[in-house]
């Protein structure tokens, strides 16, 4: 097996010069004003202390007890490490408090960024422990269970091919059974390289997804084979008794429009900011959720139909179904939040820029309906480079860095470096333009009709010189082409179709080579106040 050389250099790089991020999220790592009313407290240690308190002063002993029944009944069937058993008993006690990230039940955890996640708040729960030894801090991945976006979730890729799960769905993803996944198993196998992890990993996934009847319970079995040894907690929102404590916000927002009213008006203000509406608010933010079945809630003259069915309710009929059966209730995208800090004691959402997007609309909802506002902390982000694909670019004298430019300005980049001509015509374009700037003056003083013809003849002069240097640009590219393939080959690799890895591959790629040594190297290279993409080189 080969291990990690943990002298490997680790670098980093700004978000807003890796390309990938938005303006908003480049603001917001910068304590942007233009932000600042749109989160309760910055993503900074010092802040933590009064989130706590904050917290503690409104979560119930209640809430705690029926938290903890929940998760200890949703987990009963897994071998919890000692870890996840003490950290499920301490929320109980008022000086426990959790850190959240949450995703997708992508197949066999879907891109590597799941990972980054998950490591991000175990190190999170870390570093609060060590600053504040008093309070407990308990790291928590919240399973979305409840989407219906089969088509997102039901593949992985593996070097560089589609492994899909094919089958007809509907409803709520974690309801659905596992069948047809043997078929995936067959073919994932094939491709592995022969090795101890690669029996690991045909081990996980034939646990996972073969004996388990759900996605829910494959998806939390296998984050618990990865994670467990960390204390991870794992919750399914997808639970009667944990929606119970949800039902006055759901009544409140059927019968008022309240969360439609609210985060419609901070979007507005986040537009006019030059920011992106990132969701979509709807009037009714719920989906009504049976087996097979999840579909939005949509009022009309006083009469609440479900979408694509003959269901419908008056306003009495859908209140006493919410009380009665609250499990048939599923926040959306923009409600999910809420629901999450109703239930948890939660101090810290951990996202990716998307989710911090949507997340920014919901401050005033959240103070219209008292729930405190978690700190928000985006994701790690990383990009693993083996020692092999260092050393091939160590020999084109070309950073990793500057692989995150798109590939044609890679190319022309490396090629006016590496020419033996210089692809730069900006001295003769100065010169012309002191030339023209000479002949403006002279027709100024003769006859201003001469100036439009200036104009245009410098205009002409300056289109010729930029094409005479792209012609000259392309044919170095050619004269270079045997170094502009490697160099491109290289970064296809670490950019799969143009894409940051971490959106594309499966950590299966990584395990196949490093095994366990991968989450070691991970959990001590991504430090969740970091505010750079990681470069690990392994």
């Amino acid at each position: 097996m080969k291990e990690f050389r943990f002298s490997m250099p680790t670098n980093t790089i700004s978000y807003a010069k890796t390309g990938y991020f938005s303006k908003l999220i480049s603001d917001y790592l910068d304590e942007a004003g233009s932000l600042a009313a749109f989160y309760n407290r910055p993503p900074v240690l010092s802040e933590f202390g009064k989130q706590l308190e904050e917290k503690r002063a409104v979560f119930s002993n209640d809430f705690r007890n029926r938290l903890v029944e929940s998760l200890k009944r949703q987990n009963s069937s897994l071998k919890l490490s000692e870890a996840s058993v003490n950290n499920i008993n301490s929320l109980s006690e008022s000086n426990s408090f959790t850190v959240t990230t949450g995703h997708q039940l992508n197949l066999f955890t879907g891109p590597l960024y799941f990972l980054y996640k998950i490591i991000s708040v175990i190190n999170l729960s870390e570093v609060l422990k060590n600053e504040f030894p008093e309070e407990h801090f308990v790291p928590v991945y919240w399973m979305a269970t409840e989407d219906h976006d089969f088509e997102e979730i039901n593949y992985f890729n593996f070097r560089g091919k589609k492994l899909s799960w094919n089958r007809d769905a509907s409803g709520a993803v974690g309801r659905l059974s596992t069948e047809g996944l043997s078929a995936v198993l067959e073919n994932f196998k094939a491709q592995l390289d022969p090795g101890s992890n690669s029996k690991e990993l045909e081990r996980l996934f034939k646990e996972a997804y073969l004996e388990h009847h759900n996605l829910t319970d494959a998806t939390r079995f296998l984050a618990n084979e990865l994670f467990g040894e960390y204390g991870l907690v794992i919750i399914d929102g997808d639970d009667a008794e944990l929606k119970k404590a949800f039902v006055p916000y759901a009544l409140k927002d059927l019968e008022t429009r309240q969360s439609f009213e609210a985060i419609t008006s901070t979007t507005e203000k986040l537009k006019g900011r030059d920011y992106p509406e990132q969701v979509h608010p709807r009037e009714i933010n719920l989906f009504y959720i049976k087996d097979g079945l999840r579909e939005r809630i949509i009022e009309k003259d006083s009469v609440y139909y479900i979408n694509e069915t003959d269901i419908k309710f008056n306003f009495e009929e859908l209140k006493a179904e919410v009380s009665t059966h609250p499990e048939r209730f599923s926040p959306n995208a923009l409600l999910r939040p809420l629901y999450q800090e109703v239930i948890l004691p939660n101090l810290c959402y951990t996202g990716g820029g998307g989710e911090l997007a949507y997340w920014f609309q919901l401050k005033d909802y959240f103070e219209a309906v008292d729930v405190t506002f978690p700190i928000l902390i985006l994701r790690n982000s990383a990009l693993l480079v083996s020692e092999k694909l260092r050393e091939k670019l160590d020999k084109l004298s070309v950073t990793v860095e500057e692989l995150f430019q798109k590939q044609h300005q890679l190319k022309n980049a490396y090629t006016r470096r590496i020419s033996d001509i210089t692809i730069d015509f900006s001295v003769q374009r100065e010169h012309l333009k002191k030339q023209f700037s000479d002949l403006y003056d002279i027709a100024a003083r003769t006859d201003a009709s001469f100036v439009g013809a200036v104009a245009a003849q410098e205009k002409k002069q300056l289109n010729g010189l930029d094409k005479l240097e792209k012609r000259l640009l392309k044919a170095q590219r050619k004269r270079y082409e045997e170094s502009l393939t490697r160099l491109t080959a290289i970064q296809d690799e670490l950019f799969p179709e143009g894409h940051l890895q971490e959106r594309m591959s499966n950590f299966s790629e990584f395990y196949m080579l490093y095994g366990r040594d991968l989450f070691t190297r991970l959990k001590e290279e991504l430090h969740p106040f970091s505010r750079e993409f990681t470069i690990i080189t392994i």
